[in-house]
């Protein structure tokens, strides 16, 4: 881990890296015994460390939550270590399908069906396979179809903080490739 960090910083690092989930600001603060705003102060100063060395870590926001995450430079490494094969890209209907949720969630397949034409089972299936997505409830309706969200997993997959990055974006399907380009992909 790099130098430069201050003893409430290494606490900091510390709990996020024993961590094995994303810590709220709030937790984070309370652990430390002391206030949000000095907590924010801390952890903006140690991602900037984190980056000024291009450090093997970084640290990562997603929704008010922190966590440590392999620095994207190194996942090669990290690969050969792992010894992971490398993921193939998605399909586009993976894609049209993952934007059509990003952008109109929670959504039912019959209603991701309906935009896109044509049956997306496999698209939604795979998209829940990969963690991307997930059932956040159900439709009341007769039936009470599953509704269909992001998840916070594609949050941290995309470098996202939260979905307000995404939704702001025009080209959907481009940022959702660029996406892919610079990170590893996955599995069909």
């Amino acid at each position: 881990m790099p130098s430069g960090l201050n003893e409430k910083e290494n606490m900091l690092e510390a709990m996020l890296f024993a961590s094995p989930e994303s810590v709220p600001l709030e937790r984070l603060a309370e652990a430390l015994e002391t206030d949000i705003p000095l907590t924010r102060n801390l952890l903006e100063h140690m991602a900037e460390i984190y980056r000024k060395n291009a450090s093997g870590v970084q640290l990562q926001e997603v929704d008010g939550a922190y966590r440590l995450c392999t620095n994207p430079l190194y996942y090669p490494a990290v690969q050969r270590l792992l010894q992971k094969k490398p993921r193939a890209a998605f399909s586009q209907s993976i894609l049209e399908t993952l934007a059509i949720i990003v952008f109109k969630q929670p959504i039912t397949r019959g209603a991701i069906e309906g935009i896109r034409g044509i049956n997306s089972d496999y698209a939604v299936n795979k998209l829940v396979e990969y963690g991307l997505v997930t059932e956040v409830g159900r439709l009341d309706a007769p039936g009470r179809p599953l509704l269909f969200g992001t998840s916070e997993e594609f949050l941290i997959f995309y470098g996202l903080k939260n979905l307000d990055e995404i939704l702001a974006n025009s080209e959907p399907l481009e940022f959702l490739q660029a996406g892919l380009e610079d990170e590893p992909t996955l599995e069909e």
